[in-house]
Formats: C-alpha cells, sequence, structure tokens
C-alpha cells in the first residue's frame, strides 16, 4: 500500500491536482492584502473623492398607508408628536424639561460674549515708539496710525491709547496717551521724556446728545447738516 500511494503522488495526476488544494483563510487573506498592496494606488483628486464605503447611506423613504408596504405606522413609530404630521420638534427641544443649552454654566469673558473680557484700550510698547519717532517728536495716536503700528478697526475706533513699557527708550519724546503703565512712565521719565494724558473721548449718552440738538437749533442751525459736516471734516483728515 505504500509503493503505491508513493507511486499516487508522485503521478502525473496528483500533480496536476495539486493547485486546486484549499489554501487557510489566514493565508488566502494575506495574498490578498499583498496583492492589493502592489497594485498602484489612485492619486487623490478633486474629481475622485468620495466618503468611505458604508459610512453614508440614503434616507430610508417612508411609505405613506399600507400601499407603501411599511404598516399603518409608515417607519414613524407607534403614536407620539414625532408620529404626527407637522414640523415636529426644534433642535435642542428636550419634551419641556430644561434642555442641555441652558443647564450648562455660562461662561465669562470674552468666551461669554460679556464686556469684561474685551479689551479697554489699543496698546502701543516702547521699543516700537524708540524705532519709528525722533528725538523730541510728539506722539499721539493719530501719529502712530500714520507711521503704521497701529492698524485700527471696527470696535477699536472708540478705544483709547495705552503705552506699555516693553523694550526701551533711549530718546526723549512727548507721549499723549489715556493711559500708561507704570514701567513705561519710568522709562519715559528717565529718558527725558513726558507722558501727558491725552483727552480721553467724549462718551455718547443720549441726555448730551438732546442738549447740543437744543443748542444748535437755538443758534438756528440745523443738526443733521452740521453732523455731516463733522464727519465730512474727519474722514478729510483721515486721507491726509
Amino acid at each position: 500500500m505504500l509503493v503505491g500511494k508513493k507511486a499516487f503522488l508522485g503521478s502525473p495526476l496528483a500533480q496536476a491536482a495539486a493547485p486546486c488544494r484549499v489554501q487557510p483563510f489566514r493565508a488566502a487573506r494575506g495574498a490578498a492584502v499583498r496583492a492589493a498592496a502592489a497594485e498602484p494606488a489612485e492619486r487623490l483628486r478633486l474629481h475622485n473623492l468620495s466618503p468611505q464605503e458604508g459610512s453614508r447611506r440614503d434616507e430610508k423613504r417612508k411609505g405613506r398607508g399600507y400601499g407603501g408596504h411599511q404598516g399603518g405606522t409608515c417607519g414613524f413609530g407607534t403614536r407620539g408628536q414625532k408620529a404626527r404630521s407637522g414640523s415636529g420638534t426644534r433642535p435642542g427641544f428636550e419634551g419641556g424639561q430644561m434642555p442641555l443649552y441652558r443647564r450648562l454654566p455660562k461662561l465669562r469673558g470674552i468666551a461669554g460674549g460679556m464686556s469684561a473680557g474685551l479689551p479697554k484700550y489699543v496698546v502701543v510698547n516702547l521699543d516700537d515708539l524708540d524705532k519709528a519717532f525722533e528725538a523730541g517728536s510728539e506722539v499721539t495716536l493719530d501719529a502712530i496710525q500714520a507711521k503704521g503700528l497701529l492698524n485700527i478697526s471696527g470696535r477699536d475706533t472708540k478705544l483709547g491709547l495705552k503705552v506699555l513699557g516693553s523694550g526701551s527708550l533711549s530718546k526723549a519724546l512727548t507721549i499723549k496717551a489715556d493711559a500708561f503703565s507704570a514701567s513705561a512712565s519710568e522709562k519715559i521719565g528717565a529718558a527725558g521724556g513726558s507722558a501727558e494724558a491725552a483727552a480721553g473721548k467724549v462718551k455718547w449718552t443720549r441726555r448730551a446728545h438732546e442738549k447740543r440738538v437744543k443748542e444748535l437749533v437755538a443758534a438756528g442751525l440745523d443738526p443733521k447738516k452740521e453732523a455731516a459736516k463733522k464727519k465730512a471734516a474727519a474722514v478729510a483728515a483721515k486721507k491726509k
């Protein structure tokens, strides 16, 4: 029998049947992975971008009545607000209980949109002033903007100037600002300059506005025309 078995294994019939043997699952899977890795992957382009296979699917089409092959509830569930016709519930609605967006605490400062965290001044450092201005110059907010040290827009146009003491000052300057840090005041005085408080911007109030309007009317002037003239003069001054 052994001789016959050896003879069969060496026969042409056995050699022809050898490639048809069933490989183990792990071996077959490894061969498939190697074959996939050998193929050159297509380079990503805008025209061949697509979601991962299986990550998205079409929304289930809800039937209407027994003819839709989904029964009487038609995929909407049994009773309830979301099973009725109409808009259902709004986003964030939790059935009447306190919703999550109201249970969470409010944040303070800039994150919560409160004024406590918003800047109160536009700031400039002494080392920038030392590079941009000559000795004996008068430094104001308009002069700083003209030099290009500050690009003020939006809400910041209503803020005053504050000088900080970063860097050193090697020349005497006359600086007019709304506020100075303690170190900035010391360095300005040590360099032979002066730190002067600028005239703060007048805060708009309804009472003061009505008072000015009455004064203009009493003087025989049109308040709207005077306001337009003042605005045009400010625009012309900025262009210069």
